[in-house]
Order: C-alpha cells, then sequence, then structure tokens
C-alpha cells in the first residue's frame, strides 16, 4: 500500500485497479502523506465558511435527498432578501469571510441577482458561495458578474448508470457535468462532490468520480457519507462507510494538494468527532450554520442532522474549540485556494 501512497503523491492519478486496492482497507500511512501534503501547502490553517440555507423548496425529486419535491412532510420555508442579509451581517461580526448560500433549486427567488449584489456591496472583503443547482449558463453569468465567485454543484455520481438510479427522469448526469464545465469557463471556483455509500454505488462508481474529478480540477471537493432521510424511496437503505470516507478525503488530498476540502456535517452526523477526523484525513474546510434557529431543523436532507439547534455564535464558538483541540486554528479569512503545479 506504501507504494501506491507514492505514486498517488507522485502522479496525482492512478489507474483504476490501483484505486479500488488503496481504497479496500485503512491505511495509516495514508492518513499521514495526507496531512504531511496538506500541512505543506496551508499549514494548519482551517477555513471556515458561513452557511446560509435560504430556502428547502426545490422542484426536482431526487431519491436521497429530504427536501425533494415528493417530500409532502417537509415544512417547507424561504428567507427573505432582508433575512439573508441580517444572516450575513452576524457572521461577518462573527469573523465568517465566506458566506455560502445554499438551497434548493427553487425558482421563487426572481431577485436572487439583486441578494447577490447586496452582499457583494456590504462585504467587499468577503467571498459569496453559490449552491443553487443546476442553472443555464446565461444565469451563471449574471450571478458572476454580480459578485458571486465560488459555486458548489455537487454531480453527486459520474457514473451514468449509477446517476439514473439515484434521479428521476428529465435529470441527467450529462447536463450536470456540463453546468460545472459551464461555471468553469464563466471564472467561478467551482466545487463538485459525491456522497459515499449512496444506494447502488461500486468501487467502480467512486473510481469514475474519482478519475472524473481529475479530469475537472475543481477548486473544492466536497464529499461525505450517504445517510438515508425517512421520507424518501432511500429510507431503509443503509448509511454510506465512515472510514471509507476518510480514506477518500485523503486520496483526494493527494491528488490535488491545494483542494478545499470540507470535514462535512454528515461526517459530524455519524460519529461525534467525525469533523475533527475529516480535518485529521487531509481536510481544510469547515462549515458552521449562519441560518437562522428557527429554520434550521426544516433544511434536512438526511435524518438526525447535528447543529439545528444552536445560534450561530455557538456554532462558531463550538467549531473553533473542536479544531483547536486537534492543533489547527480556524482562520479569519477568505480561504482561497492556493493555486500549485
Amino acid at each position: 500500500m506504501k507504494s501506491l501512497v507514492d505514486k498517488l503523491e507522485k502522479e496525482r492519478i492512478l489507474s483504476r485497479d490501483e484505486f479500488k486496492q488503496l481504497l479496500s482497507e485503512k491505511n495509516e500511512y495514508l492518513f499521514e502523506r495526507a496531512r504531511a501534503v496538506r500541512h505543506e501547502v496551508y499549514g494548519n490553517e482551517v477555513f471556515m465558511r458561513g452557511l446560509i440555507e435560504f430556502t428547502n423548496y426545490c422542484k426536482n425529486n431526487c431519491y436521497y435527498c429530504g427536501i425533494r419535491a415528493g417530500n409532502k412532510n417537509a415544512q417547507r420555508y424561504r428567507l427573505s432578501r432582508a433575512q439573508i442579509l441580517e444572516c450575513c451581517e452576524l457572521g461577518y461580526e462573527l469573523g465568517f469571510r465566506t458566506f455560502v448560500l445554499q438551497g434548493g433549486e427553487d425558482p421563487a427567488y426572481t431577485d436572487f441577482v439583486e441578494i447577490v449584489k447586496d452582499i457583494r456591496t456590504a462585504y467587499p472583503d468577503c467571498a459569496i458561495t453559490l449552491s443553487i443547482g443546476e442553472q443555464s449558463y446565461e444565469t451563471y453569468k449574471t450571478l458572476f458578474e454580480a459578485g458571486a465567485n465560488r459555486y458548489l454543484l455537487r454531480h453527486e455520481t459520474a457514473n451514468d448508470a449509477h446517476y439514473k438510479q439515484l434521479h428521476p427522469e428529465g435529470m441527467s448526469l450529462e447536463n450536470r457535468k456540463k453546468c460545472l464545465w459551464n461555471l468553469k469557463e464563466i471564472g467561478f471556483q467551482v466545487g463538485c462532490g459525491f456522497m459515499v455509500g449512496s444506494p447502488g454505488q461500486t468501487m467502480d462508481c467512486i473510481v469514475d468520480d474519482l478519475r472524473f474529478i481529475h479530469e475537472l480540477q475543481p477548486a473544492m471537493v466536497g464529499i461525505g457519507p450517504f445517510i438515508p432521510h425517512k421520507d424518501t424511496p432511500f429510507k431503509d437503505c443503509k448509511a454510506g462507510d465512515f472510514q471509507l470516507t476518510l480514506r477518500l478525503l485523503a486520496v483526494l488530498r493527494l491528488m490535488k494538494p491545494d483542494l478545499l476540502l470540507p470535514a462535512t456535517t454528515a461526517l459530524g452526523t455519524l460519529d461525534p468527532q467525525g469533523r475533527e477526523q475529516g480535518i485529521l484525513a487531509g481536510g481544510n474546510v469547515v462549515m458552521p450554520n449562519l441560518s437562522p434557529v428557527d429554520v434550521r431543523s426544516k433544511y434536512m436532507l438526511y435524518d438526525n442532522k447535528i447543529c439545528t439547534g444552536d445560534e450561530a455564535a455557538e456554532c462558531r464558538s463550538c467549531m473553533q474549540w473542536r479544531m483547536v483541540s486537534i492543533g489547527y486554528d480556524v482562520v479569519i479569512s477568505k480561504g482561497d485556494p492556493i493555486c500549485i503545479m
């Protein structure tokens, strides 16, 4: 295994069989090298993003998602323009310099470009990240020109047959990938990602994901274990493998040393020390929640999501303490990727 880790660190890609072999069992040397590479590029800094979940309406019906259009039990909400700006104001006071506006694909926000302009005007020293799904090239371009500079769009799976297992007709992997390439062409710092252990996923699917990420060369990759939601067709499926998720974080760090790599809330949902372990596996981003407390429990993509009752200041201080406890420092910074060759 040591030789595969060394090869990945040097060449940043492996063959399909080599990837499968490397991911087959826990490998402490893999984690050691991932931490070392992460420290070479980013030191012990952890970048903090302020997450604002501004709507849980969604026109799509993805089979794994708790806010899917077909979930009649979801308590729907939309934050107003003023509420979103209040979240940003509080976040800025708490030291956040990146705001992540995340929501379902909700066509009701006809003034979203104006919201982005408002945030850019009020906080010129901050990064604005959007995560609002598949849009047209023209929409992406307009949002970029309004001041958004990052975009997160998980591809979910790079295997077409698997994609069809997770999504209804009318959605396609081809269009998902097209959106990611459009975002890169426009000039966004682009993030993609996938669920580990989603129903129907095989190790070959995971290798497809890794090879697609190598091709796309995103600025950020968000991965986390699949966790079922009680009001979806996958309610009885088992959660993804926590240890495999950690190995994949380490592999991604070696594949792209300058990657922005979050330790996700889903990791913390499966294990009380999940986010700490994600950082120790090579991660360098955490995303405390800035959403108003009264809507947090309504943005439930999966069951048992943590931190739904905490105030923003509690989330901020808790994350600071958690990172310090393992030898890392949460910094007040936009946390741009350090581009290396």
